[in-house]
């Protein structure tokens, strides 16, 4: 199975740590065992039972600090042989579990954790004996990390099991089940044709809001576990706490999604659609086509083809001449192709070049091709209903969307001075359109009193330990201009009171920020940089979930939402896709640009960065 994925075991646990759902596969663990060099030796285990497996769970809570774990090596709490004495992040997704049977202890690796909502699913994939033995050893190794360019590491180990990769995508999809998420992408319709009468066909004679729609799938399925309708509102509470856990869902997509435990179709609609519907005889393929895997139904109905790129801004901007602005592009180009029999679909994707693709992937569907020096061919028979035809990394063929600074000086222990002097959509034309634009400035570990301030253009609200800027609101969009912003100001906080925390507290435990005793020389004016000294000097190391949270990092976080054309280029003519055999159906195309981690780091203050190698 070199280059494949099988699974032995699949686990669900609830927020009590018992499990409430599993399924082994024999096939599997017979050619595990089969794998085995010797039976008799304790590093090995054969699968234990849910009692067996729930106590070695709760073994690992307690010695590693959370379901979790640390992830990195800490002194006076991690151990030999445990996970966090690898000191490398990953083993926060890919555990280890002792089994104890019988006075003597095996070990289970590699299971993959994933939490959804009060479930924690462990995925065990089919790896070789060989790597189990390499995975026991290091973490008995008496140095900490993993030295660069040292091939003997867990990343070298993991690089050799693609399994691992299938067994996330398992946990995954069965994440999105017990919870309901399974939301087709989305696909959207713009306020025009593109190509031939498409908005006639789709809108009759009620007409069609000018704002975009995402388009529902016309393939009816069963709403597995309890989900609720598109559109509807499901309290947090409800949605996780009180639907109980369909087994017979699991247990249908788990049979047919990958049966034997070899993965073959994770696609859910598929799974549920073929349930519900089953097949007839009108469904059948032409005699001289062949029906694929991943379009089980034939459409009939009116045919059109809609592509929409949706695609997310990353960036840290610093304004530090010493440190270079970063911005990353991650993108997908979702599909809808309702046409009738088997067509195949071709198109030139344009853009290539001038988004200089960092990573680029494609559903299974698809063949590319080259064709040009910006262009690159795409043919592919598509699925039924909405589906990702591509996903990329890329640069921005523009600047950012928001630039300028962000400025925090602390003038007291309780009391900030800041500016903001901000550029949106700098060099953009029309038909680049920005729907809204926020700004946020959190403070997670101190408690806003009062905010002093106008700014140049939009609204300012506060919480307890953050300030909301709404520089464009929604519904009045910027378009093909840019626009020049400041805001000046300053924030009062809760008196400060040193966070001396013990030695025993676990990660990201913070004392009482909303405290109101009054710190030792609240009144006395000091120079900043004894103020940020004296302040951070006693908190707690952070938590890996929230990488921002350090008192000692202040930063600004944008949020928007742009529409009209994509940020990295990536863009498909409408007229130049075709269909074979031939047929007559509208195209059209859209794309939607978000923010994603979208940081502006105080230029006075302390930022993380990555270090580059000057050559």
């Amino acid at each position: 199975m070199a280059g494949g994925c099988s699974i032995r075991a699949i686990w669900i646990l609830n927020n009590l740590d018992a499990v409430v759902f599993s399924r082994r596969f024999s096939v599997v663990e017979k050619r595990w065992r089969a794998a085995l060099n010797s039976e008799s030796d304790e590093l090995f285990t054969s699968i234990p039972n849910d009692s067996e497996l729930a106590k070695a769970f709760v073994d690992r809570k307690q010695r590693e600090g959370s379901a979790r774990g640390f992830g990195v090596r800490r002194t006076h709490q991690s151990s030999p042989g445990s996970d966090s004495w690898l000191d490398d992040p990953i083993t926060r997704h890919i555990i280890s579990l002792y089994i104890t049977k019988e006075e003597h202890k095996s070990l289970l690796w590699p299971l993959i954790l994933h939490t959804r909502g009060l479930f924690t699913i462990l995925v065990l994939p089919f790896v070789d004996p060989s790597h189990l033995k390499t995975y026991a050893t290091l973490c008995n190794k008496p140095d900490c990390g993993t030295a660069l360019g040292l091939d003997h590491g867990l990343s070298s180990l993991l690089l050799q099991l693609p399994s691992i990769t299938g067994a996330f995508m398992i946990a995954h999809a069965i994440g999105d089940i017990i919870t309901g998420d399974v939301v087709e992408p989305e696909v959207i319709v713009s306020s025009a044709p593109s190509v031939g009468g498409l908005f006639d066909s789709l809108t009759g004679s009620i007409g069609i809001s000018s704002r975009p729609k995402p388009v529902a799938p016309s393939v009816t399925s069963a709403a597995p576990l309890g989900a609720a309708l598109p559109g509807s509102a499901t309290p947090d509470g409800q949605k996780f706490g009180s639907r109980p856990l369909d087994k017979d869902a699991l247990r249908t997509f788990i049979s047919s999604s990958m049966p034997f435990g070899t993965p073959l179709d994770l696609n859910y609609s598929n799974i549920f659609n073929i349930k519900a519907n089953g097949f007839s005889a009108s469904d059948l393929p032409p005699a001289d086509q062949k029906q694929p895997a991943w379009k089980p139904y034939l459409y009939k109905g009116k045919q059109r083809v809609l592509f929409t790129i949706h695609e997310t801004v990353h960036a840290a901007l610093y304004d530090r001449d010493e440190i270079p602005d970063t911005i990353s592009i991650s993108g997908q180009m979702n599909c809808r192709a309702d046409l009738e029999g088997l067509p195949d679909v071709s198109l030139p994707l344009a853009g290539v070049n001038t988004a200089k693709l960092k990573v680029s992937s494609y559903h299974p569907c698809a063949q590319v091709s080259d064709q040009g020096l910006d262009k690159q061919g795409v043919m592919f028979s598509p699925p039924l209903g909405n589906f990702v035809l591509m996903r990329y990394q890329a640069n921005s063929a523009l600047g950012p969307p928001v630039s300028g600074f962000y400025q925090l000086s602390m003038v007291s222990e309780d009391k900030g001075a800041f500016l903001f002097k901000l550029r949106l959509m700098e060099g953009y034309k029309s038909p680049l359109t920005m729907e809204f634009c926020t700004v946020i400035m959190p403070f997670p570990r101190r408690r806003i009193v009062s905010l002093d301030g106008t700014p140049s253009a939009g609204t300012v609200s506060t919480s307890d330990h953050s300030v909301e800027w709404k520089i464009v609101p929604t519904g009045r969009g910027l378009m093909g201009k840019s626009i020049e912003v400041t805001f000046p100001g300053t924030v009062k906080f809760a008196p400060w009171q040193n966070q001396r925390m013990p030695s025993s507290r676990s990660i990201g435990a913070t004392a009482d920020e909303d405290s109101d005793h009054e710190a030792e020389n609240a009144g006395n004016m000091v120079n900043e940089e004894h103020l940020m000294e004296k302040m951070n000097k006693d908190l707690p190391p952070v938590d890996l979930e929230e990488p921002f949270c350090w008192q000692a990092y202040n930063y600004a976080k944008a949020s928007f939402k742009i529409v009209g054309a994509s940020l990295s280029g990536i863009a498909v003519d409408p007229k130049s896709v075709s269909i074979y055999p031939a047929v007559k159906a509208p195209v059209e195309f859209s794309t939607q640009v978000t923010s994603g981690e979208y940081i502006l780091w105080n230029t006075l203050g302390k930022c993380p960065h990555v270090a580059t190698v000057k050559m």
